[in-house]
């Protein structure tokens, strides 16, 4: 009980982590190590097996909206990321990044950073650690108690609203270092229901499970996993961390005993065997983005553990990499190196576009093996939403259409990205995406549909989109409060983007789309943009007019396309 996931055993047939106990001392809840079946808490989704939309994740941090893990230790900052602001000297690590000795120096790390009071309870929070040590908190967090391996903190957002939230290691034995720290909130779940937090054992009948007693087999924050389940698929191209990743061997990959899966783009990432049982727990079928530097043996040991772990009635769906036409990325400038180092094509970026068919194909074909044919596969290229030339390149490339099932973009609508910034006011950033002058209105980007569904049509392959939504963003600001931001963000927040979504939904399905992943799980509206369905997990829904419209069409709307519905 009350211990880190560190190591994957199989019981039964069922996901199951080994653990590590606290070492705490005797009257401490926390007294032992064990094996528990995530299976324990189980608890499916029963609302999504007709729904037509899919969700992406969000990146693994500190600053995430969408909280998906009980355990705030599972996004904090890696503490080599935190030098030099918290973490300070000649600290060494263990394999897995806890500090092994200070030298010194301290370890920090910061596990809550510029989220709204409401995002998680405030009130009394556990703190769990193997090994000798002192731990110091910090901003929003503040020790009640200490003992061996466990103290009591509260967390409270403060004047501002917001929380952020660090803590320090200033002693730690290197023969026995703090190491396996977990940060676990009051309350817990009914047994019967992972989808509601509950404050105590009395709102439930008799099965209450605490999160501090029974961390390792809850895992997923219950607000998050409410919000997941009217999804279908859920894509996991930033929880997984696949962006600029720098993943080659199935040895780099994250693992479930690593100190954080939270961190700077190219290390973050959740494990594998997460993703599979968050797919598991909600009935929804993942949505997997495979690294663009993965070898054949990473691919070959990815597809062997969904074939063995995956609930039987899910479907895979398999995209390589994300964006790779995209060379702001650098899996974007990875195809056009193979592809030009190929000989594929002498223009560099056709180059690449045929690596990506190519290399796509071959991924494909590892996965068929491991599943022993397509049956239960759904097999994605994806490509950009004008470039109807792409498209035709990446399908076309030695017939890869004859290995694929689908193709994928990801339409948004926005108006255009100068357009953003001569707004002045809300009614002129809405406009952006209903005025169809607009290349990126609501009429263009319906057009550019029809002129990809025309090209899949013509290889007999579906459309569906990897992202979608509105993408009111101006890339060139530098803080929140930079015009046009405000008036972005009050766009989204106005209750006539509600209509504006059920336009580009039900335009969707009259073009012809299928399976549509929209952009994104709830965060935080930044500069980066006001991507978020929500802007924070436990938002109202009064408050989230996209959210609303997402449910509309997914209760209003059963999914159309041939063998869609489980």
């Amino acid at each position: 009980m009350l211990a880190k996931l560190t190591q994957l055993v199989i019981i039964g047939g069922l996901l199951s982590l080994g653990v590590t106990g606290c070492g705490t001392t005797a009257g401490n809840p926390a007294t032992s190590s064990s094996a528990k079946s995530l299976s324990a808490d189980r608890a499916f989704s029963t609302s999504n097996a007709a729904s037509p939309l899919g969700t992406n994740t969000n990146e693994i941090l500190e600053s995430d909206a969408s909280v998906p893990f009980i355990d705030l230790m599972r996004a904090a900052m890696p503490f080599q990321e935190a030098s030099p602001w918290l973490t300070k000297g000649n600290v060494t690590y263990d394999s897995d990044g806890w500090p092994v000795n200070l030298n010194g120096g301290q370890a920090g790390t910061r596990f809550l950073s510029n989220l709204p009071a409401a995002v998680i309870p405030e009130g009394t929070y556990t703190v769990l650690y193997d090994g000798e040590g002192e731990i110091q908190y910090l901003n929003d967090a503040a020790l009640i108690e200490r003992k061996v391996g466990y103290d009591t903190i509260t967390l409270a957002a403060g004047n501002d609203g917001i929380f952020n939230a660090s803590l320090l290691i200033l002693r730690s034995n290197p023969q026995n270092y703090v190491r396996n720290i977990r940060i676990l909130p009051p309350g817990g779940i009914c047994s019967s229901n992972s989808f509601q937090r509950v404050a105590s054992a009395s709102g439930c009948g008799g099965d209450f499970k605490s999160f501090v007693e029974h961390a390792n087999s809850i895992v997923f924050n219950p607000d998050f996993m409410a919000f997941m389940k009217d999804f279908r698929a859920i894509r996991f191209m930033n929880m997984s961390g696949v962006t600029r990743s720098t993943e080659r061997t199935w040895a780099d990959r994250n693992q479930l005993n690593k100190a954080t899966w939270g961190g700077k783009e190219g290390s973050r990432g959740a494990p594998v065997e997460i993703q599979v049982e968050l797919a598991n727990r909600l009935n929804a079928d993942p949505w997997f983005t495979l690294p663009h530097g993965a070898d054949d043996n990473y691919v070959r040991q990815y597809a062997t553990y969904v074939k063995q772990h995956l609930n039987s009635n899910l479907k895979p769906h398999i995209e390589y990499s994300n964006e790779t036409w995209n060379t702001i990325f650098t899996q974007g400038n990875h195809m056009i190196d193979m592809g030009l180092k190929l000989g594929l094509d002498t223009h560099a970026q056709r180059a690449g576009h045929r690596y990506y068919s190519q290399r796509s194909v071959e991924i494909f074909k590892i996965w068929e093996e491991v599943f022993g044919g397509t049956q239960r596969l759904v097999r994605i290229l994806s490509g950009w939403t004008i470039n109807d030339k792409l498209t035709e390149t990446v399908l076309s490339h030695k017939d890869a259409y004859k290995h694929a099932d689908a193709f994928a973009v990801g339409p948004y609508v926005f108006g255009g990205h100068a357009e953003v910034r001569t707004i002045k006011s809300v009614d002129d950033a809405l406009g952006l995406i209903t005025n169809p002058v607009y290349r990126y209105s609501h009429d263009k980007v319906m057009g550019y549909i029809r002129m990809q569904k025309a090209i899949t049509d013509k290889y007999g392959i579906q459309l569906m989109a990897y992202e979608a939504g509105q993408g009111l963003v101006d890339f060139h600001t530098k803080t929140d409060d930079e015009f046009p931001n405000p008036l972005l963000f009050a766009a989204n927040r106005d209750p006539r983007m509600r209509g504006i979504y059920d336009r580009f939904l039900n335009g969707w399905k009259a073009e012809g789309g299928t399976l549509m992943m929209h952009y994104t799980a709830p965060r935080t509206f930044t500069k980066h943009g006001p991507w978020g369905t929500k802007e924070y997990i436990t938002q109202p829904l009064s408050q989230a007019p996209k959210y609303q419209a997402l449910l509309d069409f997914i209760r209003s709307t059963p999914c159309w396309w041939n063998d869609c519905k489980r």
